[in-house]
C-alpha cells in the first residue's frame, strides 16, 4: 500500500469493526477459494492518495479463478474483458471514437490517478456478494469520507445502487458526482449508455487545471 493511506489505514486496521473482519477473512481463506488473492485485496491502496483526480465505485470482486486483483472492473492481461468492461469500452468509444486499453487491465487508469475501488473486497469463489455484511462496506464508506475530506475537485463515477449508496458521503460543492446505472448487460441500458461520464469527468479536471484521464 502507498505511504500516503498510512495513518487513514492504521486507524482502520485498528478498530473493532476491522478486526471483526479480519477473523472472519483469515477463517475464509483457510477454509475455503477467495479471490483476490491476499497479496492483490488492497491494491487500490497502491494509488498514491495525493495524485487521486477520479474515483469508480465498483461492487465486488469478480468470482471467477484469475480474473479478480485488486481494481475494479479491471482484470489481468492474460483474462477475457468482461461484460461490464466490454460496456464500459463501448461508452468511451462512443465518447471519444476509441478507447486506450488493448485488454482489460485499467493499471492506466490506476496510474493516472483513478481510484479503483470495490464496495467489497473479497469473494468466494463463484459465490457473488458472499462477503457482503462482513464489514467491507464499513471500510469503504470510511474510505470515501476520508478522500472527500481530505481532497478536492474528485471526481466521483458512481454506476449502480452499491455505489450511489455512498453519495451522502461526498460534499457535492468540492466535487463532481455522476451517477447512472451499472455497466452491467442487466442494466447498461437503462441510462449507463450514453451518461456521457467520461467527457464530463475530463472537462472538470480540465476546468480545474488538472490534467485529463486518457481513457
Amino acid at each position: 500500500m502507498h505511504e500516503s493511506w498510512k495513518a487513514f489505514l492504521d486507524a482502520e486496521f485498528n478498530k473493532d469493526y476491522f478486526k471483526t473482519l479480519s477473523q472472519f477473512l483469515s477463517a475464509a481463506y483457510e477454509s475455503s477459494t477467495v479471490f483476490p488473492k491476499k497479496s492483490q485485496v488492497f491494491r487500490a491502496f497502491t494509488t498514491d492518495l495525493n495524485n487521486i483526480k477520479v474515483v469508480i465505485l465498483g461492487q465486488d470482486p469478480y468470482h471467477t479463478p484469475g480474473a479478480a486483483h485488486g481494481l475494479a472492473f479491471s482484470v489481468p492481461d492474460s483474462q477475457p474483458i468482461p461484460p461490464s468492461l466490454v460496456n464500459i469500452y463501448k461508452e468511451i468509444d462512443s465518447e471519444y471514437g476509441s478507447h486506450e486499453n488493448k485488454g482489460g487491465n485499467l493499471s492506466n487508469w490506476q496510474a493516472q490517478g483513478v481510484l479503483l475501488l470495490n464496495n467489497v473486497l473479497t469473494v468466494e469463489a463463484h459465490k457473488a456478494g458472499s462477503h457482503r455484511g462482513k464489514g467491507w462496506e464499513t471500510f469503504t464508506e470510511a474510505v470515501v469520507r476520508y478522500i472527500n475530506e481530505q481532497k478536492a475537485h474528485l471526481v466521483f463515477l458512481l454506476w449502480g445502487r452499491d455505489a450511489r449508496n455512498k453519495k451522502a458521503l461526498i460534499d457535492s460543492q468540492k466535487h463532481l458526482i455522476l451517477e447512472s446505472p451499472h455497466p452491467s448487460p442487466l442494466s447498461a441500458h437503462a441510462g449507463f449508455f450514453g451518461n456521457g461520464h467520461f467527457k464530463k469527468a475530463n472537462e472538470f479536471l480540465k476546468a480545474h487545471r488538472l490534467e485529463e484521464i486518457k481513457w
